[in-house]
């Protein structure tokens, strides 16, 4: 696989994220590892920044439930309207994890 086709592969799945659910970076990477033989949370971390501003970049959060980087207020809002359960700050990764 290509690294512009990891890159669609990972803004595909994001895309799939239901609505009132997240994924964090290390399940992505997880979830494309055997089509990709990739498995890199960072590298997902890095695509989101770069390309996923047209996907619900929102839906992908650390693996302790924290937000994006420097959009936690937009992101916040965007979940709490999606119906994400929170606990405080964070996303509850146990309530609110998707898997494909």
């Amino acid at each position: 696989m290509t690294p512009q086709e990891y890159v669609e592969e990972v803004l595909s799945l994001v895309e799939r994220i239901p609505e009132g659910c997240v994924m964090s970076y290390g399940a992505i990477a997880d979830a494309l590892a055997d089509v990709s033989g990739r498995n890199s949370a960072r590298q997902v971390g890095t695509i989101m920044a770069r390309h996923g501003g047209g996907v619900p970049w929102h839906r992908v959060v650390n693996s302790s439930g924290r937000m994006p980087p420097g959009h936690e207020q937009e992101a916040r809002q965007r979940l709490l309207s999606e119906g994400v359960p929170l606990k405080g700050e964070h996303v509850d990764m146990r309530r609110a994890s998707w898997q494909p």
